[in-house]
């Protein structure tokens, strides 16, 4: 083969791989339009379940506000956006997986799905735990502290902009067993070495919490206290993961 030949070759493989990469990425959008079109009638009804935290916080009879001519519009088919995308994880993974699956090895295949599997099901347990659990209580709190002379009224965007960065924060802090898994399975650091650094994890964990959470002690123990312990899982799980995707050629290595 000459060289001008395997230069085409490699140029005509990195094209077709553009172009699956391009096909999973239509799909997993086009299923996130396709959940966003069915559940728009609905959009209302959604918008109400994530700020009923809020409002059970809220005096009796108090409602909160738009500010924004299109805000009562829009904020509901934001809120129905970000259901979709979470409702579609599971399929926009397996298009990740799928589009990795080719270059992996065969013991290494059985292991990404479940791998994809507890992703998932982890980042929806991050949400999960910030909605039912989370919130009420640094609502609860929140609103103690606030003056009998004010009338709280939360406006609806804002409250949109916190409840979507408080469920990314809780989603990726549930995924830190899944990070210790990965980075230890890639030889890029061992769990001795995890461990030696655990005092200086769980600092962080407490520094990450006090910036990313409201400025009160409970919503910031409720943040560092599940980073440090998904942490501790992660230490667990990483050597069994190892051993059962290390292959035969490796081990003797």
């Amino acid at each position: 083969m000459t060289e001008n030949t395997k230069e085409e070759s490699v140029a005509e493989s990195f094209i077709s791989h553009l172009i699956e990469l391009r096909d999973r990425i239509v799909r997993a959008g086009a299923a996130v339009l396709i959940v966003f079109v069915c559940m728009m009638p609905w959009s209302n009804t959604i918008y109400d379940i994530l700020a009923h935290p809020m409002i059970a916080a809220l005096p009796a009879g108090s409602k909160m506000i738009a500010t924004g001519v299109l805000t009562p519009f829009m904020i509901p088919l934001k809120v129905t956006l970000m259901s979709a995308f979470v409702i579609t994880l599971p399929w926009v993974l397996y298009q990740a997986w799928a589009f990795v699956a080719p270059g992996l090895y065969a013991h290494e295949k059985r292991l990404i799905a479940p791998l994809v599997v507890s992703s998932t099901a982890l980042f929806m347990a991050g949400i999960a735990f910030c909605y039912f659990f989370v919130f009420r209580v640094v609502f609860k709190v929140v609103l103690q502290y606030a003056p009998e002379s004010i009338n709280v009224a939360p406006d609806i965007e804002s409250y949109f902009d916190f409840a979507l960065t408080m469920f990314i924060c809780f989603g990726l802090t549930f995924e830190v067993p899944i990070v210790v898994v990965v980075l230890v399975r890639m030889g890029l650091i061992s769990v001795e070495k995890l461990r030696e650094f655990r005092p200086y994890i769980v600092v962080g964990a407490f520094v990450i919490a006090a910036i990313v959470t409201p400025p009160d002690a409970a919503s910031m123990l409720m943040l560092a206290v599940p980073l440090w312990l998904l942490f501790e899982v992660g230490l667990l799980v990483a050597p069994l993961f190892v051993k059962l995707t290390t292959a035969p050629e490796e081990e003797s290595a």
